[in-house]
């Protein structure tokens, strides 16, 4: 084989690969961020009286509104004088069940970095594709006591440690079954940890509230679940779309069959709240489906409308967002 012809195979593998890279696949190392890490309930928890109060004074001021929450929705004891709010933290201390739940999350969050560092990632990730979007200037790390897996205000992502402890945590296991159903234990799994923190992010802060037909709900949960996937391209795709392997694999081979289900019900351009409950929300399944099928089915097809789109046109992901969702819909083939 001649030195030429060696440069022609070179130069078209490089052609072939150029034109299949994925949007996707990306370099970070230029990327930089400023988003600081609290470990608020680590904080509340083992300070003493004075830590606690300079604690107090500083979260006020730079976590406002997720301490609010903290303290006047989970904790119920609002903003009081320092005095009183020492008494209802040393009440919360002794508290037997609160007990219980922070020495599992000591055992099971004993070390955070490796979940700061996959934040971080994503977080890059997310401001490479969107150089002027929003980056949270704050990551709290809370104990929500059960109310919340991750949540959003205009700056913080707030992350209740306490949602991830797993369904065979015997505190989790304790849990009276209405209304900690089995299928709602089975997802306070840590793999989902990183993806939520980002997903949230996503929700609050990139894609508008629509309040339209459900085919414009599907999409702008494909723009979210695809603008996740973006933000870690390499976990994998279950992650992403928060599902078991089995569920995953259950949609990838009933995608076609849940298409069909809403053409021939005619509910694609229907603005019925109910109809968007049952197929968006989270469930023990999606309604109209088998009992075996994974909740939350649009928001699955909604991700492969919108990645089926993505492959077509070599567009960014800031020009994604703007797309009109009947653009995507007419587009989106899916065969036998």
């Amino acid at each position: 084989m001649t030195l030429k012809n060696i440069i022609h195979i070179g130069f078209l593998s490089m052609l072939i690969f150029s034109c299949k890279r994925s949007v996707l696949d990306i370099e970070i190392g230029e990327i930089k961020i400023t988003t600081d890490y609290i470990n608020l309930d680590s904080s509340i928890y083992n300070s003493n009286n004075n830590e606690l109060i300079k604690n107090h004074q500083f979260f006020k001021k730079n976590i406002t509104d997720i301490y609010s929450y903290q303290l006047g929705y989970v904790l119920q004891i609002g903003n009081i004088s320092d005095t009183a709010f020492i008494r209802s933290i040393a009440q919360y201390k002794k508290d037997p069940g609160i007990k219980k739940i922070e020495n599992r999350i000591k055992e099971k969050f004993n070390n955070l970095e490796k979940h700061k560092l996959l934040i971080t990632d994503g977080l890059k990730h997310l401001k490479y594709h969107f150089p002027n979007g929003k980056i949270p200037k704050t990551i709290v790390f809370m104990n929500s006591l059960l109310q919340s897996n991750a949540f959003c205000t205009e700056n913080e992502i707030g992350i209740g440690l306490d949602r991830y402890l797993g369904k065979e945590t015997d505190v989790i296991k304790e849990l009276p079954n209405e209304p900690f159903y089995d299928w709602i234990k089975e997802g306070m799994d840590v793999q989902y940890l990183e993806r939520d923190a980002l997903c949230s992010w996503i929700i609050t802060h990139y894609l508008e509230e629509d309040h339209g037909t459900l085919a414009e709900s599907i999409v702008r949960w494909g723009k979210i679940i695809y603008l996740t996937e973006a933000s870690f391209p390499n976990f994998e795709k279950n992650i992403i779309i928060r599902y078991s392997i089995e569920d995953y694999n259950w949609a990838i081979k009933n995608e076609l069959t849940f298409w069909k289900y809403l053409v021939d019900k005619k509910l694609l351009f229907k603005n019925s709240d109910l109809d968007k409950a049952n197929m968006l929300k989270e469930a023990p399944f999606t309604i109209g489906l088998p009992d075996v099928s994974p909740d939350r089915f649009a928001q699955f097809l909604g991700w492969q409308m919108v990645r089926n789109y993505m492959n077509k046109n070599k567009i960014t992901l800031e020009q994604l967002i703007a797309i009109p969702y009947n653009n995507i819909l007419q587009e989106y083939e899916i065969t036998d």
